[in-house]
């Protein structure tokens, strides 16, 4: 196993308020030193939920990626906030951007979409046993409820509105904890 580099200086890159790049001074093990630039977390996490209406749906939701400029299909999620673990976050964002609660919630694993430069990981949980409740949220519209047969996941691939990696990621975990193949680690 490789040592971890020795990190000698961070600091803070301005000019954004909604996100907190860094540049991290850093020498290797084999004596090179470079200066990385990353975006740094500056929120209590985030959390991925997987609801699943039945044991063959799940509840995906259409709604506004302004990254993209256009709709996309995903699953509810959302920041956590400042001492909420990540089941509590997930049946909170469930609540708010489907109209369901959860009596079951199992936590999966946390995955990252750019380890290289984002310190950000995203807790992806299985929502099960699901319930009717509405809470407001912080959604600029209403979210429209997408049934999808996870079964059918690979269908999702070339859907011309699913690109996140992040959504094919947790689904496909979910997909494999839900058919025994997939436990995660506690």
């Amino acid at each position: 196993m490789q040592n971890f580099p020795i990190i000698h200086a961070r600091r803070r890159i301005e000019g954004s308020n909604f996100l907190r790049a860094e540049q991290i001074d850093l020498e290797f093990s084999n004596g090179e030193k470079r200066t990385f630039e990353r975006l740094a977390s500056f929120h209590s996490g985030a959390v991925m939920v997987v609801p699943m209406r039945d044991a063959d749906t799940v509840l995906l939701v259409r709604e506004y990626a302004a990254g993209l400029e256009r709709y996309e299909l995903g699953l509810c999620q959302g920041r956590l906030e400042e001492g909420e673990t990540p089941e509590e976050g997930a049946n909170r964002e469930m609540m708010e951007e489907i109209g369901f609660g959860a009596r079951n919630i199992q936590l999966l694993g946390a995955i990252s979409t750019s380890p290289q430069y984002m310190t950000a990981m995203v807790h992806v949980v299985v929502a099960t046993d699901l319930y009717p409740e509405r809470h407001d949220g912080d959604e600029p519209e209403p979210l429209e409820v997408v049934p999808f047969l996870i079964a059918n996941l690979h269908e999702l691939l070339a859907h011309p509105e699913v690109s996140s990696a992040r959504t094919i990621a947790a689904l496909f975990m979910a997909r494999e904890f839900l058919v025994g193949r997939f436990q995660p680690v506690p």
